[in-house]
């Protein structure tokens, strides 16, 4: 993967976080709604490309979105958050 900030590197050096397209719902979680039980349990498994949230952990620690393939995982670019 090629970081903004570090160059080409490893996949083993980042950690995938999560789907970047997703927002966290704003009631606060402190009883079980519809919308949390969606954004924790609901997800669509649609081939193609998709915006993720990724982790430079062996790197320079910094937060990434990636856009990669999920049908081929072909990295189609790397920008900061």
């Amino acid at each position: 993967m090629n970081c903004p900030h570090c160059g080409p590197r490893g996949l083993d050096e980042f950690i995938y976080t999560r789907d970047a397209a997703l927002s966290r719902p704003r009631d606060g979680g402190a009883a079980p709604t519809q919308n949390w039980i969606d954004y924790v349990y609901m997800r669509e498994n649609a081939a193609g490309p998709r915006r993720e949230y990724w982790y430079h952990s062996a790197g320079c620690h910094a937060w990434l979105i990636v856009t990669r393939n999920v049908s081929s995982h072909e990295i189609l670019s790397v920008d900061l958050p």
